[in-house]
């Protein structure tokens, strides 16, 4: 089975430590726009609903998480 792309509003985790970015790896955060098939502008909130990172990124660096079973490839 083929990896399904990154979308607008997938949840993603991040991969690798940003601290320039004040982000973590294991960070979860919304795409909120695919600028190409490998760039993504990811939006990280916390609990309250306050955004506290902003950022562009490369698909190596996102986990895309699922909310449901997937097959296994």
């Amino acid at each position: 089975m083929a990896s399904q792309p990154i979308r607008e509003l997938d949840v993603v985790a991040l991969t690798a430590d940003l601290p320039a970015e004040g982000l973590y790896r294991g960070q979860v955060g919304t795409v909120v726009h695919v600028h190409n098939p490998d760039t993504f502008e990811v939006e990280f909130v916390d609990n309250d609903g306050h955004t506290y990172g902003l950022t562009t990124l490369r698909g190596e660096q996102l986990l895309r998480l699922h909310h449901s079973p997937v097959a296994a490839a």
